[in-house]
């Protein structure tokens, strides 16, 4: 057995893990950081986001201070609106049913915009999601459902600039290196087993991630069908991190049987890809949804979609053979976002719905066409069309109405795409505090042991928006690492 003693070891390498590790080595730690992929596959989950984070701000001066760079005439041509605290707050509340942990998201909100800055003091670029958060009305770049800002290279960008600052800090990181157990009990811990292999130190922070792609875990905890369900992200996210701190005593939190999934690219591979990023298909808002039967089953417009796409995951899985259609024509495919242009995509196109009903494999090709055909007659074309705010432009006397964005499918070519479900992360994980320190079944903190990331429990249940998952690793990672160091 092999002995060495570290001051903080960090179990993860994603934006989290990172975080953690940067800010205990700013904080006067020596940091190993523990990688179980390779290194030509590091990054964890956040390697396979699109980068944006969710923050507070007061209007375009917040964004300027995150974006220094920014023009002249994007500053003139944008329209950033706000979105404060409160706003902030009441999001994570409505959308967790309110059952998130109080203390957890009022430092999540509190501490976002400072966070923030503090990422971009660490060599993290920001810019405006212009393309994915905002549409050209009028000749102005609208801004809309609070998500504004994301990294340069999107998550693989955001990663790759963590880990050069880590390196410049002297953050040793380690790959192929599988925590197997950690070495404590239900009141403190003084290392961790890696690759069979004892690593002794004063703190461990753990940010390693669900159990998303642990298809026992999957069913056992989220139900029958999700062994079904793709990987959306890292495939070592298999939530044996957690297990190791319950087998200790750590107290689980949060909502086991829920997790974050969207649709996905029925075309995609089973585990995320690094050479095929964006394969979700989130942007639902401007076209019809259809199931096997040929029917809709959910309301698209219901709200914008960073409220929305994390629950469409578990929607289509529901739905027969766990596999749809959404539909769209020439007048939104020019503004669908980059994730509907990837290779491979399962896209169908035609000149007539009759033909793209005939190339739709295993739909009830003529519930098909009455379904968009009822759709487009229903449609009220009184109510102008307006992608950028909740527009009012709905459908009226259907069985399931849809409440914004509603254009009749009439212009050609029309344009389908085939998804399914794809498993982001878990929503159960280890109980906190508000010092990341991780806490025992018996609700006191267990010595030298933090989390943070998506092994954290208490955040999100039903849904999240859009972005706050990025926004939480950062913010409770900077304060674990920071802790941990003055542990």
């Amino acid at each position: 057995m092999v002995t060495e003693k570290q001051r903080v070891v960090v179990v993860g390498a994603g934006n989290a893990a990172l975080c953690a590790a940067i800010s205990a080595a700013e904080n006067g730690a020596s940091v190993v950081m523990l990688e179980r992929a390779p290194q030509e596959a590091r990054g964890g989950n956040s390697a396979f986001t699109g980068g944006c984070f969710r923050t507070v701000y007061r209007g375009a001066e917040d964004i300027a201070r995150l974006v220094p760079d920014l023009s002249e005439t994007e500053m003139e041509t944008c329209d950033f609106g706000q979105y404060d605290a409160e706003t902030f707050y009441l999001d994570l509340c409505r959308l967790s049913g309110y059952r998130a942990d109080p203390i957890l998201i009022d430092l999540l909100v509190d501490q976002s915009l400072s966070t923030l800055l503090w990422m971009r003091g660490q060599g993290v670029r920001f810019l405006p999601a212009f393309g994915r958060q905002s549409f050209k009305v009028e000749g102005r770049n609208i801004f809309w459902g609070g998500l504004t800002i994301e990294t340069a290279g999107g998550g693989l960008g955001l990663v790759e600039a963590l880990f050069r600052r880590a390196e410049a800090l002297g953050v040793e990181i380690r790959y192929e290196s599988k925590v197997e157990a950690i070495i404590g009990n239900r009141h403190s811990v003084s290392g961790v087993i890696v690759n069979g292999e004892e690593l002794r130190t004063d703190s461990v922070i753990l940010a390693a991630g669900g159990y998303h792609a642990n298809t026992e875990a999957r069913v056992r905890y989220l139900g029958a069908g999700w062994d079904l369900a793709k990987v959306r992200g890292s495939r070592y996210n298999t939530g044996n991190v957690i297990q190791a701190a319950l087998d200790i005593g750590a107290r689980a939190h949060g909502n086991w049987s829920g997790c974050h999934s969207v649709f996905f690219d029925a075309n995609a591979d089973d585990f995320g890809n690094l050479a095929v990023l964006n394969q979700q298909k989130n942007y639902f808002t401007l076209g019809v949804v259809v199931n096997m039967k040929g029917q809709r089953f959910f309301d698209e417009g219901s709200d914008f979609r960073n409220y929305t796409y994390s629950k469409m995951g578990a929607a289509i899985l529901n739905q027969p053979g766990g596999t749809g259609w959404q539909v769209f024509d020439a007048q939104s495919v020019p503004i669908l976002p980059d994730e509907y242009r990837t290779p491979r995509a399962a896209r169908f196109e035609a000149d007539t719905l009759e033909a793209l009903a005939s190339k739709l494999e295993g739909i009830d090709q003529e519930a098909f066409l009455a379904t968009i055909y009822d759709f487009n007659a229903a449609v009220d074309k009184s109510t102008p069309f307006n992608p950028a705010v909740l527009d009012g432009r709905a459908t009226q006397g259907l069985d399931i109405n849809k409440s914004n964005w509603a254009r009749a499918l009439t212009q050609p070519p029309f344009v389908a795409y085939q998804v399914t479900c794809g498993i982001t992360l878990t929503y159960g994980g280890l109980a906190i505090d508000e010092e990341a320190r991780v806490q025992n079944e018996e609700g006191t903190p267990i010595k030298g042991l933090f989390a943070a990331g998506e092994l954290v429990g208490g955040l999100y249940y039903d849904r999240y928006p859009g972005g706050a998952g990025l926004t939480s690793g950062s913010v409770f990672g900077r304060i674990a690492g920071r802790n941990a160091a003055a542990a």
